[in-house]
This record gives structure tokens, C-alpha cells and sequence, in this order.
């Protein structure tokens, strides 16, 4: 008797789709550990609290802001991070709930 093929979650898949890019896997890397990789006394907000500005992140990616900003879309769509506003600036954070949720489903998947 043939099994049924189970199709992957599509969160998975587009959780797995946005960390295949080297860079976005970097971002991700680097806002697990703002005070590691990021000035604090540049910083206009606390970044454990609503994250790290993406003219931050474009500065120590070495890319266009606009190429920054499209990576942390599609790992904001994807469900990895979470973006607040502080002013006219942007600020990104690991969603670490959803993380942990795709890490514990990967494991029971493959």
C-alpha cells in the first residue's frame, strides 16, 4: 500500500525559503546578539527591546539600504522577525517564539 505524500507546512517552506539567502541568515545571526555586533551608544532605542535600526544593520551588511530592507521583509514575512517604529526609523527583532517553533517542527519533519 502507497503512503500518502504529506505536503510540508507553507510556513515552513517559507520560513526554510528566506534563511537559503547567505545575508538574511547574517542579519538573523547578528540580531540574536545586538550588543555583540551593534554600537549601544549609537542606538536610539534599547534593542532588546524593540531591536536593531536598519541603518544599522545596512552599515555592518556593507549593502544598499534598499537591498537590507527587502531581506528583512522577507524574513518579517516569513515570520523570523518583527518590525517596530521608533520615529522615522525602523528597528528589527528575532521573533524567538516562531523561531523556536520552526526549529521543534523542522525536527518532527525531516
Amino acid at each position: 500500500m502507497a503512503e500518502t505524500a504529506s505536503f510540508p507546512d507553507p510556513e515552513l517552506v517559507t520560513a526554510l525559503r528566506a534563511l537559503s539567502n547567505p545575508v538574511r541568515l547574517q542579519l538573523l545571526r547578528w540580531l540574536r546578539e545586538p550588543e555583540r555586533h551593534f554600537p549601544m551608544e549609537q542606538a536610539i532605542a534599547d534593542p532588546a527591546e524593540v531591536g536593531v535600526c536598519v541603518s544599522h544593520l545596512q552599515a555592518k551588511a556593507g549593502l544598499a539600504q534598499s537591498t537590507v530592507s527587502s531581506y528583512l521583509a522577507e524574513l518579517q514575512r516569513a515570520g523570523l522577525v518583527r518590525a517596530t517604529r521608533v520615529g522615522k526609523w525602523t528597528h528589527y527583532k528575532r521573533d524567538e517564539e516562531r523561531i523556536a517553533r520552526l526549529v521543534a517542527e523542522l525536527g518532527q519533519s525531516l
